[in-house]
């Protein structure tokens, strides 16, 4: 097995580790109002995290370029209250249109 390959399975079973750490070490316990409070944000935030960090990200400075064209679709059909896919579509097709005109 190669090193990237045994890299990703360290990654892998550290990630099963530490989702089922939670079920195992927790039980059957309520969690208190506060950690669960926490915990019901915690997904939404880790997802904006993802997208801004992808969207504006680059090599240790930040990158304003036509992905930001793309992220602003998808707010726009997101508040429109557009389906999952037509949001997807949306914010592929205005980058895709972005990047063409930023060409010619």
């Amino acid at each position: 097995m190669t090193e990237p390959w045994l890299v990703v399975l360290a990654v892998g079973l550290a990630t099963v580790a530490f989702k089922a750490s939670g079920p195992v070490l927790l039980g059957r316990r309520p969690l208190p109002p506060r950690v669960l409070a926490l915990v019901e944000v915690l997904a939404p935030v880790m997802l904006a995290a993802l997208v801004v960090t992808q969207a504006v990200g680059g090599d240790r400075a930040l990158v304003l370029d036509e992905r930001l064209v793309g992220v602003a679709a998808g707010i726009a059909a997101i508040a429109l209250r557009a389906p999952l896919l037509a949001v997807l579509v949306a914010a592929g097709a205005a980058t895709a249109l972005a990047r063409l005109a930023a060409q010619v």
